[in-house]
């Protein structure tokens, strides 16, 4: 480009200096970085750190700790042992290793293990009630006809 630009429309095929957007080049006024909250607001004596476009960024919360899957699938088999009698006992088996992988790791679902092994187990033994109370009834039944 030549000392001092000549006047009239910019040439096209000439590079163009990047234009600063407006407040860019100003000098801050006042503390920097700035303060928040500003003087005259209440504080609760923490400081606030400063988020995207000078606006302050609130606290971020810890993430809830992950939810073991054992202990889920603890509890929907201890559920569906309602309907296949089966499944029961395998939600007690998985609610004690979830349990285990929950002491271990620190993971959430410790709640979900204990009620798939109380689900489990009281639906376990009211099976195993059950079918001894029908192999009993057949028994007895069986021996007072033959008599």
């Amino acid at each position: 480009m030549t000392y001092p630009p000549p006047s009239g429309p910019p040439d096209p095929y000439q590079p163009q200096q990047p234009q600063q957007p407006y407040g860019q080049n100003d000098e801050p006024t006042g503390p920097y970085p700035p303060q928040y909250p500003p003087a005259g607001y209440p504080s609760s004596g923490q400081p606030y750190a400063q988020g995207q476009y000078g606006q302050p960024a609130y606290p971020s919360y810890p993430a809830a700790p992950r939810t073991n899957s054992m202990a889920i699938a603890s509890l929907i088999c201890s559920i569906a042992g309602l309907a296949t009698c089966i499944s029961a006992p395998v939600g007690i088996v998985l609610g004690h290793i979830a349990k285990r992988q929950i002491r271990q790791t620190g993971e959430g679902g410790s709640g979900m293990a204990t009620a798939g092994l109380w689900i489990g187990y009281i639906l376990t033994i009211g099976f195993i009630v059950l079918v001894v109370g029908i192999v009993v009834a057949g028994v007895l039944s069986d021996s007072s006809s033959t008599a």
